[in-house]
């Protein structure tokens, strides 16, 4: 029988985390006299106990956490920061609904960036910190999730990044923390270079700092109802799409050039082939754009570089309203909410070597059509691609899609109309934010929907930042056997 122990004590310690992390709003609504410090005040505390109950209940001093209780972990501890998370939209001033007040956690825990709230301009500064913070940590503790835990798992062909002595003999709880003391650096760095770069453009401090945390996080919650479009004039569109791309980079690569292989990313066939992508994405879109509309070159190239980039790496902050782009630009941005960053980033949906293993199997598949005895074999990398691998990506295509089909059907269901359905479940389950139409777009919110639609959209949010198969797996039987 599995030992839950070792689970509940990591996800009281980052239950406890977390409520640490809500002082700090508090700190600011103290220094700008909102009241609602209190609200963060009494959160904090009742989280940080909770948190500190579970792990002291279940304390051991050499836990022992492997394969199936990493599924488990992995699963829960993103559901029960979400939870915890909606605590402070719950109590006053804010006083939002369960519903509501999970749906926002949840959201920003899992970088999709999504809101049902509006008047953001207006909002305690408290609040608009709370939901960057969510986001950021969300990002930080996704990188680590991919590169620690998945690969040992071998979750949709992430095996292919398991780090040097990483396997499924070695005990995960070590290996993640080893791990995230590496990428916690990094991020923290390229998260303070995106907030200069915010403030050198014009941002006030405050908005410079909750822009980098989301953006690095590739979250997309922003402190205006206008988006990154309340800040364009300066020029904080430009700097959020270095870091949007930053991002979406895989952190296996920024440490080795950490220490000193600044050939890393040149070297890395990911990073090219989503360079590649992102630059024809964008050449076709800004000539879209620009044939049909009276804009310059530069104001095409401009909007459509931000929009492009932030859908394809799921942040989802926008710069204007592109379902007026016409119907092309619409079916397009739909389609990019399926394609995703680099494995090991913050970036999310579907991501770029899921594509590139897809097509070598394909490449593979019609050079032995007209010849069935001929070799093909596959490679990554320069390295030869296992037949495990391949199965395993090729699963994951087939979950994804289902999982996008079945939130769709159901969303049409509970009376919402095929563009909000369909981009909802798209945006969801890929964790992108923003959907299509008048009601989820670019220039929306999820407020509108019923609140049976938001549960389902909090489910694929979560079943789809888990790489779908993690979190479906702990429903089978086999699992609790034994």
């Amino acid at each position: 029988m599995m030992d839950f122990r070792p689970v509940i004590f990591v996800v009281g310690l980052m239950v406890a985390a977390l409520g640490l992390t809500m002082f700090a709003p508090m700190v600011v609504d103290y220094a700008h006299g909102d009241r609602s410090w209190q609200t963060f005040g009494i959160s904090g505390i009742i989280t940080t106990l909770l948190g500190a109950v579970m792990a002291m209940s279940t304390y051991t001093p050499d836990p022992d956490l492997r394969a199936r209780g990493a599924f488990l972990l992995t699963t829960l501890s993103w559901v029960a920061l979400s939870a915890v998370a909606a605590i402070p939209f719950i109590m006053e001033p804010m006083g939002m609904s369960v519903t509501d007040a999970f749906f926002e956690s949840t959201s920003g825990i899992t970088t999709t960036g999504a809101t049902v709230l509006t008047g953001l301009d207006d909002l305690p500064k408290g609040i608009l910190l709370w939901r960057a913070i969510l986001q950021w940590i969300g990002g930080v503790g996704i990188i680590v999730t991919a590169m620690a835990v998945l690969p040992m798992l071998k979750i949709g062909g992430m095996q292919l990044f398991r780090l040097e002595s990483s396997d499924m003999g070695e005990k995960i709880l070590p290996r993640a923390a080893s791990i995230a003391a590496a990428i916690g650096l990094i991020y923290l760095v390229l998260t303070i270079l995106c907030a200069v770069g915010y403030m050198i453009v014009g941002m006030s401090a405050f908005d410079a700092v909750a822009h980098a945390m989301t953006t690095v996080a590739t979250g997309g919650y922003s402190t205006s109802d206008a988006s990154m479009g309340g800040f364009s004039d300066g020029g904080a569109d430009l700097v959020c799409i270095a870091f949007m791309m930053a991002g979406a980079m895989p952190f296996g690569v920024y440490m080795l050039m950490a220490r000193g292989n600044l050939r890393a990313p040149f070297a890395d066939s990911q990073v090219r082939t989503f360079i590649g992508i992102m630059t024809a994405l964008i050449a076709v879109v800004t000539f879209s754009l620009w044939f049909n509309s009276d804009l310059s070159g530069s104001q095409a190239l401009r909007l459509s570089a931000f929009n492009t980039v932030s859908i394809v790496t799921g942040t989802g902050y926008a710069t204007a309203d592109y379902n007026a782009w016409g119907q092309f630009a619409v079916a397009a941005f739909f389609v990019f909410m399926f394609i995703g960053g680099c494995a090991g980033s913050t970036a999310c949906s579907i991501k770029i070597f899921r594509y590139q293993v897809a097509f070598e199997a394909l490449r593979a598949y019609l050079f032995k059509m007209p010849q069935q005895n001929a070799v093909a074999p596959m490679r990554y990398g320069g390295k030869p691609l296992p037949d495990t691998v391949v199965y395993s990506v090729l699963g994951y295509f087939f979950l994804f899609f289902m999982t996008f089909a079945v939130v769709a059907i159901i969303l049409s269901v509970l009376g919402l109309d095929p563009i909000t359905a369909w981009s909802g479940a798209g945006s969801a389950v890929a964790n992108v934010g923003p959907g299509l139409g008048d009601i989820i777009g670019p220039a929306g919110t999820y407020q509108d929907l019923p609140g049976a639609a938001k549960w389902v959209l909090m489910t694929a949010m979560i079943v789809g930042r888990l790489e779908i198969i993690t979190a479906l797996v702990i429903l089978t039987p086999a699992f609790w056997q034994h």
